[in-house]
């Protein structure tokens, strides 16, 4: 199931300022070449799979305690990824379409994974601090000359003044971003390492690297080297090219079984978010393959195209039944053209390969709420309440709950799901609201109960 999230605020943008302020105020995220443009996260339980898939050897080589990073997707088109001070870790939609092999983008987990492991983050907050404290120095000294200046009436000493405070903010600047270019040299050799203890190829990393560098090839003509982030491409892939040819796995390949998946991703991907005429270039009508008939019943689906898009997912279905993803697939079509319940059907038939499937549970969850019949409502809270220990940070799960419980007069669970679902989405009066009504209905001590005096003592908290 794709699904974007566009109430998430984790992406901040910055306005045009002093060089220092921007990089103090800002909270940096560790991007692979170029701060991301991203809109909104996606969520779908096939692709977050093989992510994890593909993470898991690398963090392992890292020393990254499972569970300890969340992989994200950002709904941007452009080639990226980075980790936040959050310990989560955002790919752009466009590096998954873009990479043509499961390597590129392991490359690029491996290199986010070298930031992590790294402490960069961490280092890099220091490192602001340091360059905060250079720039007010610089400023109050050129402060102190200016106002001498005007008291001896010399023009030449307040423009001194103006010298020193805009020369201090250069160095500190300078000494910042020469910081992060070093980081980021540091990550790419650590990325290198983690694929070689995985026994994967690193030319996955390095022809990211050159596509980028192409990409970028006009914009950092003329810039001045010392007034970036990251190294200069050229100097990077040279850097790279020179330690990922010495690697003994350079010519590895990727698993046939992953390498499929993959296609399958970046069909489905581009079935969800590209236009018809990109989507037809792509997978031509003459392509029979699975991920060029995916993209078309995906893109059936999408223009509302029922009877097609029903039939080719069918025929997915009928030469890979063991694949869940197509059974979810149907689901969610026949979930949204208004079949509920055939939609449980096929959504309980996903869940039967893959159980732990928090995405899929909740969709399940939403048919069986559709289907309205009093057995259907109580399986609908069962699944819903599953999902929602699953994935405890999705609000649409605790509203599709509410309303399961509403529907069987149970209140106190209904403004307890409500309230989780407005903290989650930032509305603390109202999550403050929904959970004083909870704690009156509820039985005291019990979990719920508990946890609606967590959030009533989160807003205390925040107040005092």
């Amino acid at each position: 199931m794709i699904r974007t999230l566009t109430q998430y605020r984790w992406i901040k943008r910055l306005g045009v300022g002093l060089l220092v302020a921007a990089i103090v105020n800002a909270e940096k995220p560790m991007p692979v070449f170029a701060q991301s443009g991203g809109r909104g996260i996606i969520r779908d339980t096939e692709i977050e799979d093989l992510l994890r898939d593909y993470a898991s050897p690398v963090f392992n080589a890292a020393g990254i305690a499972k569970g300890t990073i969340r992989i994200a997707l950002i709904d941007d088109r452009s080639f990226n990824a980075f980790v936040t001070s959050g310990r989560r870790m955002f790919i752009n939609i466009g590096a998954l379409i873009d990479a043509k092999t499961p390597n590129e983008i392991i490359g690029v987990m491996a290199h986010e994974s070298g930031h992590v492991a790294g402490g960069h983050l961490t280092l890099q907050r220091e490192q602001m601090a340091t360059a905060q404290m250079m720039a007010v120095a610089g400023m109050l000294l050129g402060a102190g000359a200016m106002v001498a200046g005007a008291g001896n009436r010399s023009a030449n000493a307040s423009n001194g003044g103006v010298g020193v405070m805009l020369g201090a903010q250069e160095i500190a600047g300078r000494t910042l971003l020469s910081y992060q270019r070093g980081e980021e040299q540091a990550a790419d050799r650590a990325a290198i390492k983690y694929l070689e203890l995985t026994s994967q190829s690193p030319k996955g990393l390095l022809d990211t690297f050159k596509r980028l560098s192409d990409d970028m090839m006009f914009k950092t003509a003329g810039v001045d080297p010392y007034l970036m982030s990251h190294p200069m491409p050229q100097d990077r892939i040279a850097n790279l090219t020179t330690i990922a040819n010495a690697s003994p796995y350079f010519n590895v390949k990727d698993p046939a079984g992953l390498q499929a998946r993959h296609e399958l991703m970046r069909a489905k991907l581009l079935g969800f978010v590209g236009k018809p005429d990109e989507v037809n270039r792509k997978y031509p009508l003459s392509d029979m393959s699975l991920p060029a008939r995916y993209a078309h019943a995906i893109l059936n689906y999408r223009y509302k195209k029922i009877p097609e898009a029903l039939a080719q997912i069918e025929d997915l279905i009928k030469v890979k039944p063991e694949n869940p993803y197509f059974w979810e697939l149907k689901g969610q079509m026949l979930l949204e053209f208004g079949r509920a319940k055939e939609a449980s059907v096929a959504l309980r038939r996903s869940l039967g390969i893959e159980p732990d499937a928090g995405l899929i549970r909740a969709m399940l969850g939403r048919a069986l709420l559709a289907v309205g019949e009093p057995s259907s409502i109580a399986d609908a809270v069962r699944e819903l309440s599953n999902a929602a220990q699953r994935e405890p940070e999705d609000a649409d799960i605790w509203q599709n709950l509410s309303i399961a419980y509403g529907s069987q007069n149970n209140i106190g669970m209904a403004e307890y799901s409500a309230a989780q679902e407005a903290f989650l989405i930032g509305d603390q009066q109202s999550a403050v609201n929904h959970a004083s009504k909870a704690k009156k209905l509820l039985p005291a001590g019990s979990p719920a109960a508990l946890r609606s005096d967590d959030i009533l003592n989160f807003r205390v908290k925040r107040l005092n």
